[in-house]
């Protein structure tokens, strides 16, 4: 599970998981963005304008002198038009919470765990930029991690399940991981054409592609089939127009994307150019400061990277989640 990492004890123990992290990596020292402690508040939306009137005269007139009156002008209302959502259509599937359960999963509807609740912060961290940012891309958050063994794939489902958990937000999670994918098989459901088989086919329509869990507001885009040009596809712009279909009319819709590690294959570094936040994540003890910073340079496309510490043993405040409940306090 996601814990704390060792960090200096005289720092503030209240000190959220990235910026325990930043305290561990230094990732300050080669111009990471730190997340703030307070972040803003998500901004109130602007009234919504009235309706634009334009005014049409029935008034006529003949050829030899004016009409001595008019009619009265009729007021037309135009509304502004909204794109409706674009619907998945794809497969309904269950997720398997046994095998959940087996993973070290966050398990949907069980009491409330420590894993739960360190993810319920990563979760609102991620959320308040979006928010705040207004830009649709902010809500494409890539998952990654240097090596492979990190953590990735674990991490980007717990996030995925835990933010289906928001009222009113729908999360894709999008198994990138084409050289190596197993989103499908951490959840225990059918594998299927996916991301790979929009990108290489226009013809074909992504939401049909798009699978609907069990798991309220949580949908599944399989990686599809392995191509040997799935890097070039997935910088194309066609990578763009597919994210951008699939988010149309949905403000609350949220993608989540497991890749290949930084270090190990291309397709993160290629899909970080469409997406608004990253997700990287090290594991404690093992990740070397030289491949955080060679992994953030590889995905310096995207505006904003954050770290997570992954796998940490240690925390110098005594912090522990999901118990206050049990004890009644």
């Amino acid at each position: 599970m996601t814990e704390h990492s060792k960090i200096d004890v005289k720092r503030d123990s209240a000190a959220s998981l990235f910026e325990r992290a930043d305290a561990s990596f230094g990732l300050d020292a080669f111009g990471s963005t730190a997340v703030p402690r307070d972040l803003p508040e998500a901004p109130r939306p602007a009234p919504r304008a009235k309706p634009t009137k334009s005014r049409v005269s029935t008034a006529q007139a003949t050829v030899s002198e004016p009409s001595a009156s008019s009619a009265a002008p009729e007021e037309i209302a135009i509304e502004p038009s909204v794109d409706p959502a674009v619907v998945f259509s794809g497969a309904s599937v269950a997720i398997d919470r046994e095998l959940l359960r087996e993973g070290g999963l966050i398990v949907p509807g069980e009491p409330v765990t420590g894993l739960l609740e360190e993810f319920r912060i990563v979760k609102r961290e991620l959320l308040a930029d979006a928010r705040a940012s207004g830009d649709e891309m902010a809500r494409r958050i890539l998952v990654c991690s240097p090596h492979p063994g990190e953590g990735k794939t674990y991490c980007a489902a717990n996030l995925a399940i835990a933010l289906a958990a928001e009222h009113d937000v729908e999360v894709v999670l999008v198994d990138a991981d084409v050289l190596n994918p197993s989103v499908t098989k951490r959840l225990g459901i059918e594998d299927g054409p996916g991301l790979m088989d929009a990108l290489a086919d226009p013809a074909i329509r992504p939401e049909t592609l798009v699978q609907r869990t069990d798991i309220d507001g949580l949908c599944v885009l399989p990686a599809g089939s392995r191509n040997a040009r799935d890097a070039e596809y997935l910088s194309s712009r066609h990578t763009g127009e597919v994210l951008d279909r699939l988010m149309r009319g949905a403000p609350n819709r949220y993608f989540i994307f497991d890749t290949p590690p930084a270090l190990a294959a291309s397709p993160a570094a290629e899909l970080a150019g469409h997406v608004g936040q990253a997700l990287l994540i090290v594991r404690a003890d093992e990740t070397s400061q030289a491949a955080l910073e060679d992994a953030r340079q590889l995905l310096s496309a995207c505006p904003d990277i954050k770290l997570l510490l992954n796998a940490a043993q240690f925390s110098p405040s005594g912090r522990r989640f999901g118990d206050y409940g049990e004890k009644g306090e």
